[in-house]
């Protein structure tokens, strides 16, 4: 796709998790806030939830963003982010110490823990802070939920040393109910749960993300294109990216630089996403070679 045929800089809707791409819809900004709160207030550990492809992993990746221009500006942010927590306690102690920067030899578990415990308390002595964030949580075994349970444990008579950040799936509630999770549960300062947008929020989701990619303002996107992006991708986020780059990837194709609903459903099909969508006054669906839509184009709307 020539970017520039829809006045880009960059791809607007990529699925990595980018957080200069990062939306504040009202969960995510509520969630960001949460974690920065139990984070810097020192809460021990803070749950993130969601279902999949809500954002979870990129609002990771901020906090990580805004931890580090808080080091630039005060004390040192210790951070470690595991994206793959299926290890065995020997592997995830490893990780930990390795995202830490800290070099132990030794293969030792006391000896390790030694090593985690001097770096926690020089970072806590520099009036630091250390972070330990776990991605695909819901994915932990009963071993590494005690493991994360035993680190909550490190910390002086003021203060956590380590804060532990568990994102997942909803499984991962159901999963700290259960009654041997409750020593656990009991450790949680904060939590917080990410949701599908709504049809507001995806029209300011996906302009947003033409925005910071190079748009002049001016959307390719039909109004009503929208609203089915909005069905079609159930206000989840990674879902609209996939439909959207789609749209536009057909769109080039077409030499067609306005999205209509007939576009959408066919970008819809060739994903397998099934859902419906109203059906688009005629002016409102551009024309689309092999499309199911007829009509005039609107003019482009911003």
């Amino acid at each position: 796709m020539d970017l520039a045929f829809f006045h880009l800089r960059e791809e607007p809707f990529r699925l990595t998790p980018d957080p200069r791409f990062l939306h504040f819809a009202e969960p995510h900004r509520t969630a960001f806030t949460t974690l920065v709160k139990g984070v810097t207030a020192r809460k021990g550990i803070i749950v993130l939830t969601g279902p999949v492809g809500t954002g979870k992993t990129t609002l990771l990746h901020f906090l990580l963003k805004v931890l580090a221009e808080k080091k630039a500006s005060g004390g040192p942010v210790a951070s470690a982010f595991l994206w793959n927590p299926t290890l065995t306690p020997p592997e995830f102690l490893e990780a930990v110490l390795d995202e830490l920067g800290i070099d132990c030899p030794s293969a030792s578990k006391p000896r390790r823990l030694s090593a985690l415990h001097q770096k926690l308390l020089e970072t806590q002595r520099r009036n630091g802070t250390a972070v330990l964030l776990v991605d695909e949580a819901h994915l932990l075994s009963w071993e590494l939920l005690e493991e994360v349970r035993l680190l909550s444990n490190i910390d002086t008579y003021a203060a956590k040393l380590l804060q532990i950040v568990l994102a997942g799936q909803p499984e991962l509630s159901a999963l700290l109910k259960q009654p041997r999770a409750r020593a656990l549960q009991q450790r949680v300062g904060a939590q917080c749960e990410l949701r599908p947008l709504s049809l507001a929020e995806t029209r300011a989701y996906v302009a947003q993300r033409l925005h910071v990619a190079g748009s002049d303002g001016a959307s390719p996107f039909l109004p009503r294109a929208l609203e089915a992006i909005h069905q079609y991708a159930e206000g989840i986020p990674r879902m609209i990216n996939q439909l959207c780059d789609g749209c536009l990837e057909m769109g080039f194709d077409a030499k067609n630089n306005q999205i209509g609903v007939n576009i959408v459903e066919d970008a819809a099909a060739a994903l397998g996403f099934h859902g419906s969508s109203a059906a688009a006054p005629v002016g409102e669906r551009a024309i689309h070679p092999g499309g199911t839509g007829a009509g005039q184009a609107m003019p482009q709307v911003s």
